[in-house]
């Protein structure tokens, strides 16, 4: 039968083959296993376990689910930080009650200020032209009966002596077109000369009087913006013994905080130091289950490869099967093996 030598080849190739597959992927699988359970045993080993820590001030709580995560955590104040606690905070009822009551303390501040505004208003509404003009009024005003008193008794003086009617001293046409001078008695003349003067002194006032008027306008804004900012700092500064009451409880809460800060610090530490052996734990265990792989022998499946490959083989089973001599199979995988070895 000359189709049975190539089907015991054929099919000692494929049994082998099958056979070495099954092995390779028995092998994969105990490696896959081998690997996973590694990156558990470093992701367990990397877990955050926080320490229940206990100072002087307070102790922290964690708390830690049936898998082993953390799932809360908290702290105790001491009995006695909380005592201070409780007197703070009701000193801070009292600080934060007068700080409500600020703005009404502070009121007439506000209310002078913008009396200030107002007033500033008023002085700021004239020009300092307009403010010379009122101002040489007013002062002419106030010297017109003494004016006009000296006028008189210097009348009567001329006319007593004689001199009423005369005039010197006339003036011609100014080169700019402008009058000259009016004949006049000395003594008028003086009258006059003098008035002149005072004028011009008053004038030089009204000039002063106006600047004057527009910086005591801008004073009063000022003025009045500085209250304002009193009022305001009045109001803050009301509030600051409700803020350090405040403060001075935040300060206590976070001495009684530092156990859970000090457990969370030591359990990070420790996270991170399990991280490391895990890290090793896992390279280790990765190559330990790749050695294990690479090393799986299935000594079957190499026999029946070797009997689908080796043809001499093949013939002398197919031979044997069809009744031929045994002398001669036995020949054949002689020769067989040592063409195989050679």
């Amino acid at each position: 039968m000359p189709w049975i030598a190539p089907a015991i080849s054929v099919g000692g190739s494929l049994l082998g083959g099958m056979m070495g597959g099954q092995s390779s992927s028995n092998a994969a699988n105990a490696s896959a296993q081998a690997q996973i359970e590694a990156a558990r045993i470093a992701a367990d080993a990397a877990k955050f376990r926080p320490v229940g820590v206990t100072t002087r001030f307070g102790a922290s709580q964690f708390g830690f689910d049936p898998s082993g995560n953390l799932s809360s955590a908290g702290y105790t104040v001491s009995p006695e930080l909380k005592a201070y606690q409780d007197r703070l905070m009701a000193m801070g009822a009292g600080g934060l009650a007068q700080a409500e009551g600020a703005q009404q303390q502070y009121a007439p501040l506000q209310q002078a200020a913008q009396g200030l505004f107002g007033l500033g208003q008023q002085y700021l509404a004239q020009s300092p032209e307009q403010v010379a003009q009122q101002y040489m009024a007013k002062q002419q005003d106030l010297l017109a009966p003494s004016r006009e008193r000296q006028f008189s008794q210097l009348q009567n003086q001329l006319f007593n002596t004689g001199r009423g009617g005369l005039s010197v001293g006339a003036t011609g046409q100014r080169p700019s077109g402008g009058a000259g001078l009016g004949a006049s008695s000395p003594e008028m003349e003086a009258y006059y000369n003098a008035l002149a003067q005072q004028d011009a002194q008053l004038a030089a006032g009204a000039q002063q009087a106006g600047q004057q008027q527009v910086a005591f306008g801008t004073g009063l804004f000022g003025q009045g913006a500085n209250l304002m900012g009193q009022y305001q700092q009045g109001q803050v500064g009301a509030l600051s013994p409700f803020q350090s009451y405040l403060n001075a409880t935040q300060g206590i809460e976070s001495l009684g905080q530092s156990p859970l800060d000090i457990g969370a610090q030591l359990g990070g530490r420790a996270a991170t130091a399990g991280a490391q052996a895990g890290q090793s734990l896992l390279y280790g265990g990765i190559n330990a289950a790749r050695t294990a792989q690479a090393g799986q022998f299935d000594p079957w499946a190499t026999a029946f490869q070797g009997i689908g490959q080796n043809p001499l083989l093949a013939q002398g089973l197919a031979n044997w099967m069809g009744g031929s001599n045994p002398t001669a199979i036995s020949s054949g995988y002689k020769q067989s093996a040592i063409q195989g070895w050679e």
